[in-house]
């Protein structure tokens, strides 16, 4: 049976239609059993009225959008001048409230140390990590970045990797769900870091290719092309069938307001059969969760793995730096099996925490997260930059990155609550082509896939992380080349962009820095 979504009438799949059967029903309003992390207050019809007329696509580019330039709504901060951009609370935030967004920022800044340690709130690091901290890699709460040279680490990125699953390893509750598994001896990613006594696992290793871009009017772009090697394997060969994804850290503004959006909503955008015939497919990732135990809408990561900022949270702490949660309790963090030394190692699990970061612990850091507020936007009136709008609507653009969302009403989260916000994404799946593909699925997204970036805050790259690398590997040193290297379903946007004019291009990448 087909399912309505926001664009037709289509055939997704079961497990998405049932997803959008129970949060479409009883005035297109989710419950607490669909969107469990959320104490949601049902809209009214004539709220959903007024909620499609202030999102409906504009056409009209003489000047901004009523309320555009607050891409946070209420939420939203003003732009500060250096590079704490990203690092302020929500524009709405108490007074109250902001002190347990400082004291979740204490904990996302704080460098963990091995155990065992005097420092018993601290100990627990490793004893294989990527970093010490959250801070290392989302530096200033912003994006990550490739090593810069031989000399250079790569603390915010790493390379995840997995082996094909088995037909006994396929979930039964998610359709079209990818079975995939650790790799037997190195799990699920790669630790570049390790305490004394036990070998790192891997070092990274990127070689670049140049590769030029003919456009318009005789300009030209050259795109660097990466191959990627995990060297100096501290722990013996991967798996012969391992697959690698490279990652960068994302930047971390807006999360709780993405959160916040129906979820409804967004299934709505999704086609999955491209029933009209556009070339655009978006599709939702459907993910297992651990915090409740059910399928949930991917929303988190760069390919939607994650349902909810939580969840998120607690397996970087996991993954990434090895601190044990309730969510994720091992105290040996990504430690294997085969890696019997790191998991007799010592651990910080066994004094009144519990774990070694405990409940409280992980509430205030996905607090933190949840409110990190998204600067204002900048020039939205500005002649050049109404043009690059209208350039990004007419390319097409705008179908993968929806400008807006109107969020939940929520009983306990009034930061977030019945905000209009500006992301620029669908949270969908979409198909980019062979160019930025990592071959490497995850959940029910293909080696193709990825999950539309939001784009808010995009022009402020620059100030908050010293740098303008961009895509899920950083590989674009620029916004264009970012744009260039878009196929799959946004091929025919790329090649309007490689057509359009000088001023044109420029006009675009204008609108996209003002965001």
């Amino acid at each position: 049976m087909p399912c309505l979504t926001r664009r037709k009438w289509t055939k997704p799949s079961r497990a998405v239609c049932a997803v959008v059967a129970v949060l479409m029903s009883g005035a297109a309003t989710a419950g607490p059993s669909d969107e469990p992390h959320l104490n949601i207050i049902p809209r009214t019809a004539a709220e959903i009225a007024r909620i499609a007329k202030v999102t409906a696509l504009t056409t009209d580019f003489s000047a901004p959008a009523q309320f555009e330039d607050m891409s946070a709504g209420a939420a939203t901060v003003r732009v500060r001048p250096n590079a704490d951009a990203f690092s302020q609370p929500s524009g709405n935030i108490s007074f109250e409230d902001e002190l347990d967004f400082k004291v979740g920022n204490g904990l996302f800044r704080k460098l963990w140390v091995s155990s065992p340690s005097s420092t018993l709130a601290s100990d627990g690091l490793g004893p294989l990590y990527n970093a010490r901290s959250c801070q290392r890699c989302h530096l200033k709460d912003g994006r990550g970045h490739p090593p810069e040279n031989a000399d250079d680490n790569a603390i915010s990125m790493f390379l995840r990797v997995s082996v094909p699953g088995s037909l006994d390893q396929a979930m039964a509750e998610i359709e079209d769900y990818i079975a995939t598994a650790p790799d037997p001896i190195y799990g699920t990613q790669l630790q570049d870091f390790s305490l004394a006594g036990h070998p790192a696992e891997y070092r990274l290793q990127i070689e670049y290719q140049e590769v030029e871009v003919a456009l318009s009017e005789g300009e030209v772009a050259s795109l660097r092309h990466p191959t990627y090697r995990a060297a100096d394997l501290g722990y013996g060969p991967l798996h012969p069938e391992a697959m690698l994804s490279p990652r960068i850290a994302p930047q971390m503004i807006g999360l709780g307001l993405l959160e916040a959006i129906p979820a409804a909503d967004i299934l709505a955008g999704a086609d999955p059969t491209d029933a009209d015939g556009d070339g655009v497919s978006g599709r939702a990732n459907i993910v297992w969760s651990v915090e409740y135990d059910m399928a949930m809408l991917g929303r988190f990561g760069l390919k939607a793995g994650a349902p909810t900022i939580r969840h998120q949270s607690a397996a970087a702490f996991a993954g990434d730096i090895g601190i044990s949660n309730p969510l994720f309790v091992g105290p040996w963090g990504e430690c294997t099996d085969r890696q019997s030394e790191c998991r007799a190692a010592p651990h910080g699990d066994k004094d009144d925490r519990g774990y070694e970061i405990d409940q409280e612990g992980l509430d205030l850091v996905t607090f933190y997260s949840r409110n990190l507020g998204v600067p204002k936007r900048r020039d939205a009136a500005d002649p050049q930059v109404l043009r690059g709008k209208e350039v990004f609507y007419s390319t097409g653009c705008t179908s993968c990155h929806t400008p807006s969302f109107v969020t939940h009403r929520l009983e306990d989260q009034p930061e977030q609550s019945f905000q209009l916000i500006w992301p620029y994404s669908d949270l969908l799946l979409h198909d980019m082509g062979e160019g930025l593909a990592d071959n490497r699925p995850e959940a029910r997204a293909t080696g193709q896939e990825w999950r539309t970036p939001p784009l808010w805050g995009i022009g402020l790259t620059q100030q908050v992380s010293g740098h303008s690398y961009f895509l899920h590997d950083g590989r674009a040193r620029s916004l264009l080349e970012a744009i260039l290297w878009h196929g799959g379903e946004a091929q025919s946007m790329r090649d309007s962009v490689v057509d359009l004019t000088k001023a044109d291009r420029a006009a675009l990448i204008a609108f996209l820095e003002s965001l």
